[in-house]
């Protein structure tokens, strides 16, 4: 009974060491986590985003961007007061709508995808052809278009703007000095100043500054991609995109619309495209001037192929993909909260359907 009583323990001992080593050796070996030494050198195309767009044209102050803030969420800039800067380009949705055209005036569909407002300040030129040279006269364009906001001429413009005293008000407050503050010019420059402050930084922008730790491992394999199939040959400066570049440089890209060509006639302006900042690119889908594209992977690897004439993997599109995500900033809540207008006057334009 003795030596029964000794071995039951020990063979259960055994048993549960011959167990731990069978789940041991049957336990699947982790894949080892990929890491990318980034050669800091390489990262001197890019810049971390400012606080702010300065422009020593268009001084930013206080007053100006109230006023800005008011006219960029005026739906009364419309033909038909039912259309403002942010119908389009919202900014509560990384500044943009999410559509391939935006509805305009009567529901008319433009031929160009409403590109993001945030971290436009960085881009060289504005608008997808580049006829803009900054943001001043890029916001005084829209409002004329026929087929998106409508108003007929500035004069209408004006006309309205001067019809509601909080208005009058605000531009004086905003241009002091000027005998005659409201215009459309000074229109521009107070939508403009209210945009140079759209700023998104995010993780990307400390690692920049040096914080190792801002990327994780698999963000920085992504970036090592990004690097080594050369997107930052036009992906570059604090927005990481904003200059013209020809699409479709090794692998003509079809497209009806010929980008710049269509405003200057030039034949060397052919497919010559604003590229479009890689800030919050993984929330401002669909991609390319014609929104042709919904998901992030196609438009890397549409890219790869176009301008490099390279067949991207899908495992190095994720990876790009997966550093594309680092670049995802935090939306200005307070700097954007939808301010209160002000009442319309006895001689303000009324609605116009037509």
């Amino acid at each position: 009974m003795k030596l029964k009583t000794l071995i039951r323990p020990l063979l259960l001992v055994a048993a549960t060491v011959s167990s731990a080593a069978f789940a041991q050796t049957a336990a699947p070996t982790a894949p080892a986590v990929q890491k990318a030494v980034i050669d800091r050198a390489l990262l001197n195309v890019f810049k971390a985003l400012p606080a702010r767009f300065e422009d020593a044209k268009n001084p930013i102050t206080p007053e100006k961007v109230e006023l800005g803030r008011m006219l960029y969420f005026e739906n009364r800039l419309s033909k038909n007061h039912d259309i403002s800067c942010n119908s389009c380009h919202d900014l509560n949705k990384y500044g943009v709508d999410g559509k391939a055209f935006s509805p305009g005036h009567k529901k008319q569909l433009g031929g160009r995808n409403s590109p993001t407002v945030y971290n436009a300040g960085g881009h060289h030129l504005q608008f997808w052809d580049g006829r803009a040279p900054n943001l001043e006269e890029q916001a005084k364009g829209p409002i004329l278009n026929p087929v998106e906001m409508a108003m007929p001429n500035e004069a209408r413009v004006i006309e309205t703007l001067k019809s509601i005293p909080g208005y009058v008000t605000a531009f004086q407050k905003a241009f002091p000095g000027q005998e005659d503050a409201v215009t459309y010019d000074n229109l521009g420059k107070a939508i403009g100043a209210f945009e140079r402050q759209l700023v998104t930084p995010s993780r990307f922008d400390k690692y920049l500054a040096g914080d190792e730790k801002a990327l994780t491992d698999a963000e920085k394999v992504g970036l090592s991609k990004f690097l080594e199939q050369g997107c930052q040959t036009c992906h570059y400066g604090p927005a990481i995109g904003g200059s013209l570049q020809k699409l479709g440089l090794v692998v003509p890209f079809q497209s009806k619309d010929q980008g710049r060509f269509e405003h200057t006639k030039n034949a060397a302006d052919r497919m010559l495209f604003r590229v479009p900042t890689l800030r919050n690119v993984a929330k401002t889908a669909p991609y390319f001037h014609d929104g042709s594209v919904k998901d992030l992977q196609t438009a890397v690897k549409l890219m790869a192929q176009h301008q490099f004439g390279k067949q991207l993997s899908d495992a190095d599109a994720k990876h790009i993909i997966t550093f594309l995500d680092s670049l995802t900033g935090e939306l200005p809540k307070s700097y954007i909260a939808r301010p209160k207008l002000p009442s319309s006057g006895p001689k303000t334009p009324k609605p116009d359907p037509s």
